[in-house]
């Protein structure tokens, strides 16, 4: 959990609280203070839901990779001749499309 999750969440309770002792004592300055630090702390948590969720993206992806680049190894061990192959062919394809009609 982001610590900004953790401080907005504390800042829009802190407002609430502000905002109810102003409306219980009639201070309508404290209660529109209240008010605004609810805003404040729900900004604050949504900033550190988005930092989790991209760093989340972030670790996922990595995996993803670190799969892929085993699975690519273990082919390439087990079977040098067919890697080999498929290198050649696709080397050759791509020199192909380079090469003007």
């Amino acid at each position: 959990m982001d610590e900004n999750r953790i401080a907005g969440t504390a800042r829009n309770v802190g407002g609430k609280a502000q905002e109810a002792v102003g409306r219980a004592t009639g201070n309508a300055a404290t209660e529109a203070e209240g008010a605004v630090n609810q805003i404040r702390g729900a900004a604050q948590d949504l900033y550190g839901q988005a930092r989790d969720s991209a760093a989340e993206v972030v670790n996922n992806a990595r995996d993803a990779g670190s799969s892929f680049e085993r699975l690519f190894r273990n082919t390439i061990e087990q079977q040098p001749y067919t890697a080999a192959a498929i290198a050649l062919g696709i080397g050759w394809l791509l020199g192909r499309s380079h090469r003007p009609l």
